[in-house]
């Protein structure tokens, strides 16, 4: 595995630490006045969901796991674990649902997803980033009312609230961005 120093350590970096693997989630590099430069790196534990803050000097080096990406289908979901099937060998995993976090309601049937594999065991999923869900309520459309960055509350057929612009109605389709969970378009 390839070991990188303290200071090229980016969000989203895969690290071998402490004998666990660990996603970086967070990456501040620090310049106090007295000492070093450091990275001040908030880490995230790919099997249990642990955090921790970590200091890494440039000097300091780390390993850095590259995972292995799959196109997952979702299938269903039971006890709190999700299951999915590789559509080419057809082989099937469960995750447990809570990996998704709050964007698990856009997780629909059917719907192809990136898992993420180290050494045959599935650590960790990425939905789509455009995900087209239908409004069940909104308030209703006002004639001539201008775009000008207002903003009204709508609610998704998955029970999601997401601030809209003014001229989408209900039993409309629109583009959800799964990353920051706001309206992108309509569909």
């Amino acid at each position: 595995m390839p070991k990188i120093n303290g200071n090229e350590i980016r969000p989203g970096n895969v690290l071998e630490h402490n004998g666990g693997l660990w996603a970086a989630v967070k990456v501040d590099h620090v310049k106090p006045g007295k000492g070093g430069a450091f990275a001040q790196v908030e880490l995230r534990n790919l099997r249990n969901g642990s955090k921790l803050n970590e200091r890494f000097r440039s000097a300091d080096k780390v390993e850095r796991v590259r995972l292995e990406q799959k196109d997952q289908q979702f299938l269903y979901e039971t006890d709190g674990m999700l299951v999915f099937m590789d559509a080419e060998t057809y082989e099937q995993i469960e995750l447990p649902a809570e990996l998704l976090g709050e964007r698990r309601p856009f997780l629909q049937d059917g719907m192809t997803i990136l898992v993420e594999f180290h050494e045959s065991e599935a650590l960790n999923a990425t939905l789509p980033q455009k995900v087209t869900c239908k409004i069940v309520e909104t308030e209703p459309v006002v004639k001539g009312q201008t775009a000008a960055n207002s903003f009204k509350p709508a609610l998704l057929d998955n029970g999601v609230k997401v601030m809209v612009p003014p001229f989408i109605g209900p039993d409309e389709m629109i583009v959800v961005n799964t990353e920051t969970m706001e309206y992108s378009e309509r569909a």
